[in-house]
């Protein structure tokens, strides 16, 4: 059974760079697509990006393509998402997510988010 933990939000500077961390830990990875959720205040759940452990392209969301880098750190089990020039509207709760091959959605796994708030 895999576990998921976020980290690395905070309040931060419009215009700064931020990077956010998922680290999985009971099993290996080896068989799953992992995402990044974002919870906008007022709004819903919505994709942000997704990557498969082991080989594939990353996936973006149309609003976040072109600023936001998701990738792979095996030797830390961890699936980071990077950010530069952030905006407020970048502003959210970011969950992490990892769906097996075998059972995809309907066998997700989540962590419990971490919270990014960006200021002017």
């Amino acid at each position: 059974q895999v576990q998921l933990v976020e980290s690395g939000g905070g309040l931060v500077q419009a215009g700064d760079s931020l990077r956010l961390s998922c680290t999985a830990s009971g099993r290996t990875l080896d068989y799953y697509y992992i995402m990044w959720f974002r919870q906008v205040p007022g709004k819903g759940r919505d994709f942000v990006a997704g990557i498969k452990w082991k080989g594939g392209s990353p996936d973006y969301a149309g609003s976040v393509k072109g600023r936001f880098t998701i990738a792979r750190d095996q030797a830390d089990n961890t699936v980071n998402i990077n950010i530069t020039n952030l905006k407020l509207e970048d502003t959210g709760t970011y969950d992490c997510a990892a769906d097996p091959y075998v059972g995809g959605s309907g066998l997700r796994v989540w962590g419990k988010g971490t919270l990014v708030t960006v200021k002017a």
